[in-house]
C-alpha cells in the first residue's frame, strides 16, 4: 500500500496546509492577520530576516531595521547578501562562506555566532534553512539577529568585578606575605610587642580577604538566584541593639545612636545571619559616611507589594506610619536607618544599589549595598533610599513576616 497519495491515508495528508498569503503579507508569515492567529514580525523582540527560495528578502522586521540601521523598504526585495552584508571576525564574507542555497543539502542552519555588519558593528546571528524534505532545495532562509549590547554590558560588569577583586586582594595579601616573610627571616630580632603588632595586622588582613570572598560568593548566589534563606524567628530590636552595642564598645559615643522600636511588632521569620549582614552594612554606612545622630526606627508595616515603584512605596509607607498607624495590617517589619550627614545626591539615588557604587568617599569594594538589596529581595522584601529629615541618607527595608510553609 502506498502512502502519501491523494485520497489515501498517510503522513503527508496530516501536514497543515500553508496559510494563505495576502497582498499585505508577501512572506506568508501572518503579518497583519486580523484574526490574531498570526504573529506580526514587528512584534518580535529580535531581528527577523527571511529570504525566499531565490535569496530575495521577503521579511525584514522592525528589530532587524533597528539593529542593522537599514530601513525595511530598502532591504525588501534585495538579495540576502546585499540586504544583510555580514562578515565573520576574520573578515570573510559570511554568505559566500556558508552558501545556504548551494551548500550541503543536509544542513539545517547555522548556530548563533558573532558576526560583523558594515562599520564593524557586532551582532549575534543564527540561521535556519527551511526545506520541504530533509535533502530538498532550500525554500526559505530564516535569520535571527540579536544586539550584543546586553552581552557587552555583562562582560564589562564581569571585567570590572575581576579588576576590583584583584585590586582588593592585592593589598592585604601583600601585607600578609610581607609580614610573614619578615617574621620567618628575622624572628629573633623583634620584641614580643613588635611580633604581636605584625601578627595582629596579618590577622586583620586575613579577615579582610575572608570578607571579600564571602561577598563574591553572595554575589554569585544572588545573580544565579541560588541565595538560600533559612528562616527562623528574629527579634529585630535585639539584633539592632547588638550592632549598636558593638559600635559603642569600639569607641563610638552611646548618644550617637537613637533606636526607636514600635510595639507590638509582628513575629518576623527571616535568616538571622543575613539580617545581621543587612544591618551591619546599613549601620556601618551611616556611621562611616554620615554625621550626627544615627537613628534606627523599627516599625510594623504593610507587606511590601510587588511591582510598586520604590519612591512611591516609601512615600506610601511613610504616610501609613504617621497618619494611619491604627489601620496598618501587621504583615511586615520595616527598619529605617538614617543619619544627619550630607546625604546622597539626587543624581546618584538610582545607582546606590548597583555594583561598585561608593559615593563621594572612596573605600570598600562598593558591593555591600548590592548584596543588601539581594538579601532583602530574597526574603520577599523591598529596600529604598531617600533623604532623611535631617538632610542625611535614609535607607528603609521592609520584610514580610509570614510563617514558613513547613510550620503552618
Amino acid at each position: 500500500m502506498s502512502v502519501g497519495t491523494s485520497g489515501a491515508p498517510g503522513r503527508r495528508e496530516a501536514r497543515r496546509p500553508p496559510a494563505p498569503r495576502s497582498a499585505g503579507d508577501p512572506s506568508g508569515l501572518g503579518t497583519g492577520d486580523p484574526s490574531g492567529l498570526g504573529v506580526d514580525p514587528d512584534d518580535l523582540p529580535d531581528g527577523l530576516v527571511v529570504a525566499d527560495a531565490h535569496g530575495r528578502v521577503i521579511c525584514f522586521n522592525a528589530a532587524a531595521a533597528r539593529i542593522t540601521a537599514v530601513p525595511a523598504e530598502q532591504a525588501l526585495g534585495r538579495h540576502l547578501e546585499k540586504a544583510l552584508p555580514l562578515e565573520d571576525l576574520e573578515g570573510r564574507r559570511w554568505w559566500q562562506l556558508t552558501d545556504p542555497y548551494g551548500g550541503l543539502a543536509i544542513r539545517v542552519g547555522q548556530p548563533e555566532r558573532n558576526l560583523l555588519l558594515h562599520g564593524g558593528r557586532e551582532v549575534l546571528v543564527s540561521a535556519r534553512y527551511v526545506r520541504d524534505h530533509p535533502t530538498g532545495p532550500v525554500r526559505r532562509v530564516v535569520v535571527s539577529l540579536r544586539d550584543t549590547e546586553a552581552r557587552r554590558r555583562t562582560e564589562r560588569s564581569h571585567a570590572e568585578l575581576i579588576a576590583t577583586v584583584a585590586h582588593e586582594l592585592r593589598s592585604p595579601l601583600t601585607s600578609v606575605k610581607g609580614f610573614t616573610a619578615t617574621l620567618l627571616a628575622k624572628w629573633e630580632r623583634f620584641t614580643d610587642d613588635q611580633k604581636r603588632l605584625m601578627l595582629e595586622t596579618v590577622d586583620a588582613d586575613a579577615d579582610r580577604v575572608t570578607r571579600l570572598i564571602a561577598e563574591l560568593l553572595d554575589i554569585s548566589r544572588i545573580d544565579s538566584g541560588r541565595l538560600e534563606v533559612r528562616r527562623q524567628l528574629v527579634d529585630m530590636g535585639a539584633a539592632v541593639g547588638r550592632h549598636v552595642q558593638a559600635y559603642v564598645a569600639a569607641g563610638q559615643p552611646a548618644d550617637r545612636f537613637l533606636v526607636r522600636t514600635e510595639q507590638p511588632l509582628p513575629p518576623l521569620w527571616a535568616d538571622p545571619d543575613k539580617i545581621d549582614q543587612v544591618l551591619s552594612n546599613l549601620i556601618e554606612n551611616a556611621v562611616r559616611h554620615g554625621e550626627g545622630t544615627v537613628t534606627i526606627d523599627i516599625t510594623a508595616a504593610s507587606s511590601p507589594r510587588d511591582g510598586d515603584d520604590p519612591e512611591t512605596t516609601e512615600n506610601t509607607q511613610n504616610t501609613e506610619n504617621t497618619e494611619n498607624t491604627e489601620n496598618i495590617e501587621n504583615t511586615a517589619t520595616s527598619v529605617t536607618v538614617s543619619d544627619e550627614g550630607p546625604g546622597i545626591p539626587e543624581e546618584s539615588m538610582n545607582r546606590v544599589f548597583t555594583r561598585f557604587w561608593r559615593g563621594s568617599k572612596r573605600g570598600g569594594t562598593g558591593l555591600g549595598l548590592y548584596i543588601v538589596k539581594g538579601i532583602v529581595e530574597a526574603h520577599g522584601g523591598t529596600i529604598t533610599v531617600g533623604r532623611a529629615a535631617g538632610g542625611g541618607a535614609r535607607f528603609r527595608f521592609t520584610l514580610p513576616v509570614g510563617t514558613p510553609a513547613h510550620l503552618l
